[in-house]
């Protein structure tokens, strides 16, 4: 007859698994974010894959802005609703609102991105730059390289006084 009960381990070695200190995970359970699958006769906290998977959740939770306090009463209003469906239809909107706002900072990212790009080509001509003016001149620079350009903002506006 084999034995299908999941693999338990302490927390020490939970806490190896996810990265994170032991401490990390005893704030965790008393936030009542993550609890031990059983204790063992000697009274050790046990612990699964699923704490790990808890565990990458409330770290990606993180990621997103959320506080540990935040997390915590999202998952009590979670539990809350009347039924199931009810619970994964609040986890569905969640989800939903998270990824339009993942989208638009991946936006915002690229765009950012793109504008740097831009400045790092333009200043690449600046190192062989052999103009003895102040700074202010560069921010309408009439070097050969930059003739069919205009400098980008993140450049102009730098080098331009406030």
């Amino acid at each position: 007859m084999s034995d299908n009960k999941p693999d338990t381990y302490r927390i020490g070695e939970l806490s190896k698994r996810a990265d994170k200190t032991v401490r990390t995970i005893h704030f965790y359970e008393e936030l009542g974010l993550l609890q031990p699958a059983e204790r063992s006769p000697g009274g050790f906290r046990m612990y699964t894959d699923k704490a790990l998977d808890r565990i990458h959740w409330i770290e990606r939770l993180k990621e997103l802005g959320f506080s540990l306090t935040d997390i915590k009463n999202f998952l009590a209003d979670f539990h809350a609703q009347d039924t199931g469906p009810h619970s994964m239809e609040a986890l569905r909107a969640f989800y939903s609102e998270k990824l339009h706002d993942t989208r638009d900072a991946i936006t915002r990212l690229q765009s950012l991105e793109n504008e740097l790009d831009a400045s790092l080509n333009y200043l690449a001509a600046c190192q062989t730059c052999s103009m003895t003016e102040a700074v202010q001149a560069c921010a309408d620079c009439e070097d050969s390289q930059h003739i069919d350009s205009e400098a980008p903002r993140m450049v102009a506006t730098i080098a331009s006084p406030a």
